[in-house]
């Protein structure tokens, strides 16, 4: 009884429609789309980061342990 229906769902989503309207309520989606690529973006950005660091030290590291001649 508590729980939010189906019904109460839908009013919300019409009363949200006529309060910013369709261009709007769209807009701010797209926003939130271009936000969410740019998050994942910057993430991948961040992680091949991470990975040219290991393998450098690891080249680093290994002409470090090779023995003199």
């Amino acid at each position: 009884m508590g729980g939010l229906s189906i019904w109460h769902i839908l009013i919300l989503a019409i009363i949200l429609l006529l309060l910013f309207g369709g261009n709007r309520f769209s807009s701010m989606m797209g926003d939130v789309a271009k936000g969410l690529k740019s998050f994942k973006q910057g993430m991948a950005d961040e992680d091949e980061d991470k990975q040219r660091r290991y393998d450098e030290q690891r080249r680093y590291e290994d002409r470090r342990a090779e023995p003199p001649e």
